[in-house]
């Protein structure tokens, strides 16, 4: 009996492990270029972007230091009764840390 709960424990990290490394990226820019390049990159796709700053370096001579996203707001409508379910992103957020 212990060593099924032993083997359950380990089963259930791993596929919780997995699952965290599943998570989706934000499609950050990469390769050199400025913070304001990243910044731009990201609200030509569609991001609301805010950005934290660490000193006063101008944007287009800083780096960026992490992107991470933030909240993503959707509605699921179905315009008719009987019509397929569509759902529409109506705001994404992505966080630039930049220095």
């Amino acid at each position: 009996m212990k060593k099924f709960r032993f083997a359950t424990v380990v089963a259930s990290g791993l596929a919780a492990a997995f699952l965290g490394f599943a998570a989706p990226a934000v499609a950050a820019p990469s390769g050199p270029g400025s913070a304001q390049d990243t910044i731009s990159q990201l609200e030509s796709q569609g991001y609301k972007v805010i950005v934290n700053r660490v000193g006063s370096t101008p944007l287009d001579h800083a780096t960026v230091v992490a992107v991470r996203h933030g909240q993503t707001y959707s509605r699921t409508d179905s315009g008719n009764p009987g019509d397929d379910l569509l759902t529409t992103v109506t705001d994404k957020t992505v966080y630039v840390d930049v220095k």
